[in-house]
């Protein structure tokens, strides 16, 4: 306790003694009284040097790091060296002697160009600066930008999940419940990259919410293949979602489409460009205008039935899922230029159904397969 009150008593001293010194200085300078100007400065710079060194010391041993208070010893070290060495040899007088009779005017001109060139220098510095902080919050903003979409991705999946699956684990297909099933597909698609689009395509696909499933006459529910699926029916089964017109001029461009349900959707002027459409399901899809370019199209189906009798699908005559007849893509005007993997099924229904535009696309032409579209 009489410690503290000692140096409590101490500070307050300093204070006082320290405020009346500055105002005797003031005073002292104002008045020209140069002696006692000296003494009260004197006295100013003991009261408070105590003081700045104890903060000093106190933020170079707790605030700076070994390295950081190596770096400013070294840096002090090199400048008192340089002005040691300048001032202990004759390099200071070989200085003198080497800009005697130098026109500094001409010195000054050269070093103000120098210092306009320097401020040039700082500008293009600090729009670098400028730039390399938008990169950097372009960047953050796309990554955040990612991290909402995929969180507004699994709300939607786990919706989904919630609305057909029933509490005994059978599939519930209402035609309430497939309505809006559709209707929340139909308003997350419209606002996701290329990548979610994919990732939501593939989730219905392997969850086979998009392909045809048979159903029982009575009740209306999906029927059990036996095999631990559900039994599709491409003539007479019904969809869960039926993708319908909501992907049309959809950007699908450099995604992974592999396994995926597009039979009988509309995918008018739709960007497949790099994408990858193995064994990718495509029967009565309209494809009029897509960019195909560069997609791999391995095992892609466009058709059902033989490539001789299979044509694209009309909405007047009823399709043939024996003899492929209407059951078709229709692919004129596509882009299918640098296609991988194309076979030669799939060439021939392209060149034979996808017109002058699309044969002039097709990989290797089509030389020899006639043009069934007629124009």
């Amino acid at each position: 306790m009489p410690s503290r009150f000692y140096s409590a008593v101490l500070l307050v001293g300093r204070q006082v003694l320290g405020t009346l010194a500055m105002v005797v200085l003031i005073g002292a300078w104002v008045l020209d009284w140069d002696s006692v100007g000296v003494i009260a400065a004197s006295v100013l710079f003991l009261v408070n040097a105590p003081t700045l060194w104890h903060f000093t010391q106190r933020w170079i041993q707790q605030d700076l790091a070994p390295a950081q208070r190596q770096f400013i010893l070294a840096m002090f070290g090199i400048v008192f060296s340089l002005i040691a060495l300048v001032g202990m040899t004759e390099i200071w007088p070989w200085i003198q002697g080497r800009f005697a009779g130098t026109n500094w005017d001409a010195v000054g001109a050269l070093a103000e160009g120098f210092g306009a060139l320097g401020q040039i220098l700082v500008a293009l510095l600090a729009a670098y600066v400028a730039w390399r902080q938008y990169v950097i919050s372009r960047d953050l903003t796309t990554q955040q930008n990612r991290i909402t979409q995929q969180q507004t991705i699994d709300s939607y999946f786990q919706g989904i999940s919630d609305l057909i699956l029933g509490e005994d684990g059978l599939l519930e297909d209402w035609p309430p419940e497939r309505a809006i099933a559709e209707g929340r597909t139909a308003a997350i698609l419209v606002g996701l990259d290329a990548e979610g689009k994919a990732k939501v395509i593939r989730f219905l696909s392997s969850a086979k919410l998009l392909a045809p499933l048979k159903r029982d006459r009575r009740l209306g529910r999906a029927i059990f293949d036996g095999l631990g699926g559900y039994e599709e029916d491409i003539e007479f089964g019904v969809r869960i979602i039926n993708l319908g017109s909501m992907l049309v001029g959809a950007d699908l461009s450099h995604t992974d489409l592999r396994w995926t349900e597009f039979s009988e959707a509309n995918l008018t002027g739709a960007n497949f460009q790099a994408c990858n459409l193995t064994r990718a399901n495509m029967p009565g899809t309209v494809l009029q205008g897509a960019n195909f370019t560069a997609a791999n199209l391995s095992r892609t189906r466009f058709f059902y039935g033989d490539i001789t009798t299979a044509s694209p699908r009309d909405r007047v005559t009823p399709p043939n899922f024996k003899t492929g007849s209407q059951t078709g893509a229709i692919i004129e005007d596509a882009d299918f230029s640098d296609v991988q993997a194309l076979s030669d099924d799939q060439r021939y229904y392209c060149c034979a159904w996808g017109g002058e535009k699309t044969r002039a696309t097709i990989p290797g032409g089509c030389e020899g397969i006639p043009n069934l579209l007629g124009h």
